[in-house]
Formats: C-alpha cells, sequence, structure tokens
C-alpha cells in the first residue's frame, strides 16, 4: 500500500525508531509501512495521523486509478 508516511515522519522531525515507540510498534513496522510491504490496520493509520499530526487523508490516500501521488506531483 503506497503511503506518505516517511514524508510526514520527516516533517515532524521524528525517526522511524522515535516514531515505533511513540505509537507502539517495532520500527521494522514502521519501515514496512513506508515501503508499501506491509498494510496497517486502521487503528494503526490512526495511531500514526495523531503522532505526525496528519489527516488520514493526507498519509494514506490513494487517488484513483494510481498507485500513489508522486506521479502527480512532479
Amino acid at each position: 500500500m503506497k503511503n506518505n508516511v516517511k514524508v510526514a515522519r520527516i516533517q515532524v522531525d521524528l525517526t522511524q525508531q522515535q516514531l515505533a515507540e511513540k505509537i507502539g510498534v517495532t520500527r521494522q513496522t514502521i519501515s514496512l509501512i513506508e515501503k508499501g510491504k506491509y498494510n496497517p490496520t486502521l487503528k494503526l493509520c490512526l495511531e500514526i495521523c495523531y503522532a505526525v499530526n496528519k489527516t488520514l487523508n493526507e498519509v494514506f490516500w490513494i487517488e484513483p486509478g494510481g498507485d500513489s501521488n508522486e506521479s502527480n506531483e512532479r
């Protein structure tokens, strides 16, 4: 699942480890989420959003027909 977790995390100056500790998961889980190799539960998505002060749409929204927002921003 493509997402903007890494961008949001960096914007609030958190390392993967710091974000993981803040929401109660491992650093490896954060890494997998950022790479799109792990689909987090809705609860975990919300915890990530609260930790980085963003909405679900800002962090996890995927445009219809597209895999990520990156291609639309260039």
